[in-house]
This record gives C-alpha cells, sequence and structure tokens, in this order.
C-alpha cells in the first residue's frame, strides 16, 4: 500500500477590492485567466486555498481552475522570493555567456532555476529575450537590468539586495 502525504493549506483572506473584481468578473466569458491574474497581483502567487474560493465563487471545479494556473507559465503555486532573479537566455545572452550566470547564481544560493532560496529572499528564474540585446548578458532583479555581468559581478548584485551594501 502507499504512503499518504498530509500537505497543510493556508488559508487566505480575499481583499474587498479582489472580491468586487472577482463578482464583476464572475459571469463573464474568458473570466479565469483574468481572475487568476488579479489573484496573483494581490498574492504574488495563487494560493492553493484561494483557487479553491475562486471555484465555489464562480462555480468552477477546481480541477479546471489548477489546470489553467498550470498550463500557463506566468502563473507561479508556490510564493517567490522578494527578489526575482530573471537571467536572460535569448540569443544574444545565451551566446555571451548567460548559462554560465545561471550556474553561478545556483552555486551562489543553493537553488537551481524556478527554486527559492530558504530565506524566501531570492528566485531563480531562467527567461527568454528581455528586449536589452546590446547589455548582453543580462540579469533584471525586479526592475532593475544589470547587462554586461560576468560571473565575477554576481556576489555584488546579491549583496545589494541582501542590504549588505550601503544604500
Amino acid at each position: 500500500m502507499g504512503t499518504q502525504e498530509t500537505v497543510e493549506v493556508q488559508k487566505v483572506s480575499f481583499s474587498d477590492e479582489l472580491v468586487a473584481f472577482i463578482e464583476q468578473w464572475k459571469d463573464k466569458r474568458g473570466n479565469l485567466i483574468m481572475i487568476l491574474h488579479r489573484i496573483q497581483q494581490e498574492f504574488t502567487f495563487l494560493p492553493w486555498d484561494a483557487m479553491r474560493q475562486v471555484s465555489e465563487m464562480i462555480n468552477t471545479p477546481l480541477a479546471k481552475i489548477y489546470g489553467v494556473a498550470t498550463f500557463y507559465h506566468y502563473f507561479k503555486l508556490e510564493k517567490p522570493g522578494k527578489h526575482k532573479l530573471a537571467v536572460c537566455m535569448g540569443t544574444a545572452c545565451y551566446l555571451k555567456g548567460a548559462g554560465d550566470l545561471i550556474t553561478e547564481f545556483g552555486n551562489l544560493l543553493d537553488i537551481k532555476v524556478n527554486e527559492t532560496t530558504g530565506d524566501g529572499l531570492f528566485t531563480l528564474e531562467s527567461v527568454r529575450c528581455v528586449g536589452c540585446c546590446g547589455l548582453a548578458p543580462v540579469v533584471m532583479v525586479g526592475d532593475e537590468v544589470y547587462g554586461k555581468l560576468g560571473t565575477d559581478g554576481l556576489p555584488a548584485v546579491l549583496a545589494e539586495y541582501r542590504g549588505e551594501k550601503g544604500e
């Protein structure tokens, strides 16, 4: 017989604005993606309990909501780190060593792509072209662009967000 794993589901509360948004979109075509976008905007990811609540609110099977949430790469089912490290893997960045940046970030933070550090500070992502090809290779941390970056520059980038550098 197989073993059964128990997973604790964290309860979430929707803001009044989110509830109003869901009510506004409840009966419209294409409502599910719009609602999931708005939930992710509020929580930075799609908590399981939020998907369960939406299932009840818009009378849509939870399996369908989960299917949409897992189909689209944009939606996150786990809470991301405070700072998203997005390493561009577009052609120019790839050719100029972006793969080495991912490897080095992984070594420095002890995580792999699409993982979050244990302290919840960083999430490492590999992304397609960010439109800064002249600065290749490029790393984005939030909205901040770091271009012409080598592996030797990564500790300084991380230090900025760890508060180790004077602000």
